[in-house]
């Protein structure tokens, strides 16, 4: 049986550099790897070109889902901060490498990683993912909920209610509910007046003995 093999600095150059370099390369590896499917077809070698499609569709779907990004999002979902930032780390060039939806939720995971340190820079973080936008909406509404908390601290009050009323709508199954009901409780014992009682003794008459 005959293989078409593709050397090991090109397979490198494929697979490991797209994030240094663009993202269309995922895209024109797919082509070439399809073109050389068919030509396995042709030639009669149906479990090569089988192969080399499959190969192809794992180039296309990196396309659309970044493997680091993904990668990140599985050490977020562990806690582990600093693994989820050595991951994304390795996208060397964000603008080029990434599509327009993946440099939304690069910012946004940026976003979390610094949020808890630097409040202005995530802050920036997530403005640029709402600028880019997200693909689901639960996301979107935990962007806008980080930055509601992060304009309430700012006293900037009526931002952060509206950036919570979007959340909140945003938030379609609830997933946040908790946390929108905790952030609206702190808001309204900010907006409270502190009264102060022991003026109230003092204005009291004294009585008559």
């Amino acid at each position: 049986m005959k293989i078409i093999l593709i050397d090991f600095p090109t397979f490198a150059f494929l697979f490991l550099y797209p994030q240094m370099v663009n993202k269309y390369i995922k895209l024109v590896a797919a082509l070439l790897l399809l073109a050389l499917a068919v030509y396995q077809f042709i030639e009669g070698y149906i479990g090569n070109g089988i192969m080399y499609i499959f190969i192809a569709l794992i180039f296309v779907f990196l396309y659309f889902r970044n493997e680091f990004i993904l990668l990140a999002f599985l050490r977020l979902r562990k806690q582990d901060f600093a693994g989820a930032g050595k991951w994304l780390d390795r996208i060397k060039f964000p603008n080029s490498a990434l599509t327009t939806k993946q440099l939304g939720y690069y910012n946004y995971l940026r976003g979390l990683l610094v949020s808890q340190t630097n409040m202005n820079e995530a802050e920036k973080y997530f403005k640029n993912a709402v600028k880019l936008g997200l693909s689901m909406d639960h996301d979107m509404a935990m962007v806008k909920l980080n930055l509601a908390g992060i304009a309430f601290s700012k006293r900037r009050k009526q931002e952060a209610q509206k950036l919570l009323a979007e959340a909140k709508k945003l938030d379609k199954r609830g997933l946040l509910t908790e946390q929108i009901n905790m952030m609206k409780q702190q808001m309204k014992k900010a907006s409270i007046p502190k009264q102060h009682y022991g003026g109230q003794r003092q204005n009291r008459p004294s009585k008559r003995r």
